[in-house]
């Protein structure tokens, strides 16, 4: 995890003053931080049964997709309104930097699946609870949540499911 770390840009006062991003474009660029990535998210589900993996807009999309072709899984995108072209359920939530709301297509999920549902990065939990709604509200078999990095500065945790399984590959 070093190793990603390492490729882990840092950016202060963005996306407003007093914040510092941790821009995970500058590790996903690296072809061995990627490659680590998605090998080691694939090995956290690699015996669960994971059938769908639900990547949120827009940085979830990345790994996502790799962690679903690793596991042989279909990808599902939790996408901003109005991108999906077909009838969507909707969640809206707090995050934050103000309020968002995100969609998914109403057939993507079925009771037989085993979903995982992946973010790059957990902040305050918002857009993972809205996400976990969504996700639930489908009655899969199982849901999982993950996440590359974790500021556990910021609690995020406290806003996810109690009795959900949270991982995260890298925590600040």
């Amino acid at each position: 995890m070093e190793y990603i770390k390492s490729k882990i840009r840092d950016v202060a006062d963005f996306p407003s003053k007093g914040i510092i991003f941790r821009d995970l474009t500058t590790a996903f660029k690296d072809p061995r931080a990627l490659h680590i990535i998605g090998w080691d998210l694939s090995q956290l589900y690699r015996d669960k049964g994971v059938t769908k993996v639900v990547g949120i807009e827009s940085r979830g999309f990345i790994a996502g997709s790799i962690l679903a072709f690793e596991l042989g899984a279909g990808f599902v995108p939790a996408r901003k309104p109005g991108k999906l072209p077909a009838d969507v359920i909707t969640e809206s939530y707090d995050k934050e930097y103000g309020k968002d709301t995100i969609e998914m297509h109403s057939d993507a999920i079925g009771p037989d699946d085993v979903v995982v549902i992946h973010d790059d990065v957990l902040a305050t939990g918002g857009t993972m609870a809205a996400a976990y709604r969504l996700v639930k509200s489908m009655n899969p078999k199982k849901i999982y949540i993950n996440f590359i990095v974790e500021l556990e500065g910021l609690n995020g945790r406290a806003a996810l499911p109690a009795d959900a399984e949270v991982t995260s590959l890298i925590k600040y």
